[in-house]
């Protein structure tokens, strides 16, 4: 067991697993697992329900090929926009990394029986302006701006959802 040495203070959750999901990205090709964790930031809201990335694949020459888990209704829709999505992809990567996209079509909930539906990023539910002004009010004796502001998107968030329980 390796021993471990804490900083003093908190640290995020994402320093704690980023080695475990690096390696787990890895064994599929995905040199950056920024295009895993943020998949509809990168590809946007309308492709990331219909396409999956699943695998990337090095030949010889130059370039990688991405491979997409795509429902079999929403293939031909994605084959239109497959260049769009290399330039995404690209953009994420800094540099012409991916030369090819091939799809794979699947069924609406995968192959396996019991496998979680295919679905996009969740929607972000709407903040109401009462809300906004309750957090803007609570954290008005803030001073610093920055931290005042996080903590007013905080508040304003869990009220919001509070509001719709």
């Amino acid at each position: 067991m390796k021993n471990f040495r804490r900083k003093r203070g908190f640290e995020r959750a994402s320093s704690l697993v980023a080695g475990r999901v690096r390696t787990a990205s890895e064994t599929r090709g995905f040199a950056v697992s920024r295009l895993l964790t943020h998949w509809d930031d990168i590809i946007g809201a309308d492709l990331c329900g219909m396409a999956r990335p699943v695998d990337i694949t090095y030949g010889k020459s130059f370039g990688a090929t991405l491979t997409l888990l795509v429902k079999g209704a929403e293939a031909p829709m994605v084959e239109m926009q497959k260049e769009a999505i290399r330039e995404r992809v690209n953009t994420c990567y800094g540099y012409a990394a991916i030369q090819k996209i091939r799809l794979t079509q699947t069924a609406p909930r995968g192959f396996a029986e019991e496998q979680t539906p295919f679905n996009g990023a969740p929607r972000k539910p709407k903040v109401s302006d009462d809300a906004r002004q309750k957090a803007a009010q609570t954290a008005e004796i803030v001073g610093d701006t920055s931290l005042r502001d996080a903590l007013e998107r905080l508040g304003a968030n869990v009220l919001s959802q509070s509001e719709q329980k």
